[in-house]
């Protein structure tokens, strides 16, 4: 191996590359930057050769065994403007895909919304919505929690890792990980609904209620399966670039759902509704069409699964040349432990919203604390996803990092205005949209519960951004980790409240709760992020939500103006409501817009940019 840049080799300062070196088995001691083939091609560094397993080495005489270069290379005034160009150009691609899947969310948050009142105006808040909605609360919040972003987090690094070392991209390894995924899912659902009857018992009080809940649990259970298929379809096709059709799908579960209430509105029976004067009819209508839009939602990926060169075949056994599923038990022994202690906070919640008639309440708040998210985090998160299992598979933490930085900066512009509108906003919104499906009262304390905890939605999306990170790392310990600091602040508040607090501030505080527990997950993942990366670059990230902050309060300024106004013209019911919100909206907007705009964040002038392409 010749020494790059000695005498010998004839290399000076001024050549661009020293002199072509072999690498093999048992000769590297140390860790050299690396750049191999073409020369914009990002660096990695080498692993340490000599503790490999066989099947590493097979793969690194194959990747390493041609001519290699190594040494500093000399950037021409041409080269520099493409490697300067290349994080724009990044962005731009991250943006794009951002922009597209924030328009399939768009539509499926509307649509879920206009679900959420539908229900609310058949079910009410009282007894029969709170059994519907605790009954649907343990696999939706199963998706929202894991199987929506955990299992995807974790399905995507390994999927990644096997398109870029397997011979076959990755095919036979996806087919056998899919595969056992599929049976397991299947068991645990069966258990879970199994248990509909000890669920039932463990939070409910009421006799009449309890067993209409069993009923709904039963019914609703299933649910799990059909999240796990659609979570494990979405991964496969994010990881093919292909993000519409998983984006779309839940936009038809909504639909199914709105139609299976207007069937139920159209059934015979008892127009004012209790748990004991439901019929069989009416329960089977609710409980069997609500799964059937589960399944719809994940079954519909299918063709698009054909269409992008994925062919499912069972498969359980590897061959002799194929990996094993080592990493993957190992990754899920893991999520298996995130998903119990999330189970966990849930109970405690359901719990102790039973016992004070809150479940629906802490439902609706929550969902409209999720459809900002929905429609801008997870947009921006499932594009990143891809990019950083693939920085992570070459051995790029700087790409990581950059990944990391870029993320937490589109999401400050994206949901501090946001959460300032939700503060000022929150029961104008609810009491135009809810009240006359549900009182006044109910209506307003939705809007309230959501004010109180707008506050965590940036440190939400922060903590679901972190635990991507160590799940493209392919690290399921951490996440699992925080997640438990997490559970066990929700559940400690939530138990002092319940004991010292009365009436609605014990409701309101189920999602304050909630949204604390985000703010020290959130300082948890950074404290972790930088022991594992070292200092991350943070400054920058801290300079844009101070700059956008300061924007959306005084657009917020403007926006609570408009709400004192429409509360004395029309008081405090829904045109007083209506009239904070439509001008509140319009004024917060433009005055954001405008102090955004002067003050020059780069990260507002890229998204409008985006959305003008």
């Amino acid at each position: 191996m010749s020494d790059a840049g000695s005498p010998a080799s004839g290399a000076g300062p001024d050549d661009e590359w020293s002199q072509p070196s072999h690498y093999g088995r048992g000769l590297i001691t140390f860790e050299p930057r690396m750049f191999t083939e073409d020369p914009s091609m990002t660096g990695v560094f080498m692993p340490v050769w000599q503790h490999a397993s066989e099947e590493e080495w097979e793969h690194a005489e194959e990747q390493w065994g041609s001519t290699t270069y190594a040494g500093r290379r000399r950037h021409r005034p041409e080269d520099r403007t493409q490697v300067d160009a290349r994080p724009k150009a990044a962005q731009g691609g991250l943006l794009a895909s951002s922009r597209t899947m924030a328009i399939a969310s768009l539509a499926s948050r509307v649509t879920g919304f206009l679900r959420s009142v539908v229900l609310a105006a058949a079910l009410g808040t009282g007894l029969v919505g709170d059994a519907y909605n605790g009954a649907n609360s343990f696999p939706n919040m199963v998706y929202e929690l894991m199987l929506g972003g955990v299992l995807s987090s974790v399905l995507i690094p390994l999927l990644v890792h096997a398109e870029e070392h397997d011979k076959d991209g990755g095919e036979a390894y996806t087919q056998r990980l899919l595969s056992i995924a599929t049976v397991t899912l299947a068991l645990a659902t069966l258990a879970a609904v199994a248990a509909a009857p000890l669920l039932a018992a463990g939070f409910v009080n009421n006799g009449s209620q309890r067993d209409l809940t069993t009923t709904f649990a039963t019914l609703l259970l299933p649910e799990i399966f059909f999240y796990g298929l659609g979570a494990m379809f979405t991964a496969i096709l994010n990881i093919r670039n292909v993000y519409g059709p998983g984006a779309w799908a839940p936009v038809l579960n909504n639909v199914i759902t709105i139609a299976t209430v207007g069937v139920f509105a159209l059934l015979p029976g008892p127009k004012t509704l209790v748990p004991a004067n439901m019929t069989n009819t009416q329960i089977l209508v609710l409980g069997v069409g609500t799964t059937l839009g589960i399944a719809a939602q994940a079954l519909v990926l299918l063709p698009a699964l054909r269409r992008a060169g994925f062919r499912w075949r069972w498969r359980f056994r590897a061959e002799q040349h194929e990996r094993g599923m080592g990493e993957a038990r190992s990754l899920t022994g893991w999520v298996v432990g995130y998903v119990i202690a999330s189970q966990i906070g849930i109970s405690v919640i359901v719990k102790v919203g039973f016992n004070h008639n809150g479940v629906t309440t802490f439902t609706y708040a929550d969902l409209l604390f999720q459809v900002p998210y929905g429609i801008l985090g997870v947009s921006l998160l499932t594009a990143l996803m891809p990019r950083m299992s693939r920085a992570a598979a070459r051995g790029d933490r700087a790409g990581v990092i950059e990944h990391l930085s870029l993320g937490a900066r589109l999401s400050a512009v994206a949901l501090i205005p946001v959460t300032v509108g939700l503060m000022v906003l929150g029961p104008s919104f609810t009491l135009t949209i809810f009240l006359g499906r549900t009182d006044q009262h109910s209506a307003r304390l939705i809007g309230t519960s959501l004010a109180l905890a707008a506050f965590g939605l940036l440190p939400f999306a922060l903590v679901m951004l972190q635990m991507r990170v160590f799940y493209a790392m392919r690290d399921a310990k951490t996440p699992t980790i925080i997640n438990i600091c997490m559970v066990a602040t929700k559940v400690a508040l939530v138990l002092i409240v319940a004991e010292t607090a009365h009436g609605d501030h014990v409701i309101e505080a189920l999602n304050i709760a909630t949204s604390v527990s985000y703010v020290v997950g959130a300082v948890i993942g950074h404290r972790m992020l930088t022991r594992r990366f070292g200092r991350l670059g943070f400054s920058r990230v801290v300079r844009t939500i101070v700059r956008i902050a300061f924007a959306s309060i005084l657009g917020g300024a403007a926006a609570l103006g408009m709400v004192l106004v429409g509360t004395a013209i029309a008081g405090h019911g829904r045109t007083g409501g209506l009239i904070g919100l439509v001008g509140g909206s319009i004024a917060g907007l433009a005055v954001l817009l405008a102090v955004a705009w002067r003050m020059r964040i780069p990260e507002v002038r890229e998204i409008v940019a985006a959305a003008r392409r």
